[in-house]
């Protein structure tokens, strides 16, 4: 872009120069009544105000034409990204739907174990307890 751009004004100036040159040239060589040179004068400027003009709206639209692409690959990035996001975001809800499925059979599987231990060790208790009655009754 940068090259673009220093071509264009090279490009430019090199044009005025050449026709500012030229026109010298053009006086030097012929030399007309002051009547005419002025009119040629004339010509000569508003020849280069419209090649200006032309250079400039060209201009224009290739910024335009920049500024349009660089908009549209913005939002082409903006896009890809919210995708990527999405996609992440779904990813680690099933990483933590399955580690709650994954935690709530350890604890269910936990609570039968503690609960087993639980019954057998109410029931070493109690048989502990009865075997103390009858030898304190004997």
């Amino acid at each position: 872009m940068n090259e673009d751009n220093g071509m264009g004004k090279g490009l430019f100036i090199g044009f005025l120069a050449g026709g500012l040159v030229g026109s010298l040239i053009a006086l030097l060589y012929a030399p007309k009544s002051g009547k005419e040179f002025r009119n040629d004068l004339k010509k000569n400027a508003d020849d280069f105000r419209d090649d200006a003009e032309k250079y400039l709206e060209e201009a224009k639209d290739k910024a335009t034409d920049l500024i349009n692409e660089g908009k549209k690959k913005s939002e082409e990035l903006v896009a890809d990204a919210k995708k990527k996001v999405e996609e992440l975001l779904s990813e680690a809800e099933e990483i933590i739907t399955e580690a709650k499925k994954k935690t709530g059979t350890i604890v269910e599987e936990s609570k039968k174990k503690v609960e087993k231990q639980t019954g057998k060790l109410k029931e070493a208790i109690k048989a502990g307890l009865e075997t103390y009655k009858t030898e304190k009754e004997a």
